[in-house]
């Protein structure tokens, strides 16, 4: 009887904070993403210890057949606490065809960015702020000195198929939560 009480009241609360819990569950991915992510890339680390505020998508689903489309929720962090939620979309035409699914993490260098991305009514990455997506080769040239551009951003776990991959033209809004 006492397990069936605490199942029913944890069904209830769950019930009742369903949009809460979502909010942490999609929290807890970011921190999940971001520890992964430094873990792998030791550099992107020494980025978010300059950074002003991390936007991280923990995972983005693109799917397309010559029509394609992306979407993905996640969250901005600024001395590790969550300040916002916000989600990425993006739609494309042309040859392609598959599934795939990745997350990334922008990490806003400056208040120029973080302006940018509170004065637009969504950010349409690729216009505004310089955005350098950091990949093997570029990582290896960059120390806290030679940071000088506004974004920096990681792309990470990828999994599944699809030709081609990329955050430009992604639309980024903050969601009211």
């Amino acid at each position: 009887m006492t397990r069936y009480l605490a199942v029913l009241a944890v069904a209830l609360s769950t019930t009742l904070s369903g949009a809460a819990f979502a909010d942490d569950l999609v929290a807890a991915d970011a921190n999940a993403a971001l520890s992964k992510l430094y873990a792998s890339e030791p550099v992107a680390k020494l980025i978010s210890e300059k950074a002003r505020a991390v936007l991280v998508f923990p995972n983005i689903v693109k799917a397309g057949f010559i029509v394609g489309g992306q979407y993905g929720e996640g969250v901005m962090l600024r001395g590790g606490k969550l300040v916002g939620h916000y989600n990425s979309v993006a739609a494309s035409y042309g040859l392609q065809a598959g599934v795939q699914s990745y997350g990334y993490a922008l990490f806003l260098m400056n208040d120029k960015a973080l302006q940018y991305l509170a004065s637009s009514d969504g950010w349409e990455l690729g216009v505004g702020p310089n955005i350098v997506i950091v990949d093997e080769g570029k990582a290896k040239s960059l120390t806290t000195m030679t940071l000088k551009d506004d974004v920096y951003a990681f792309i990470f776990d990828q999994r599944g198929l699809m030709a081609g991959l990329g955050i430009q033209g992604s639309k980024i809004t903050k969601l009211e939560k």
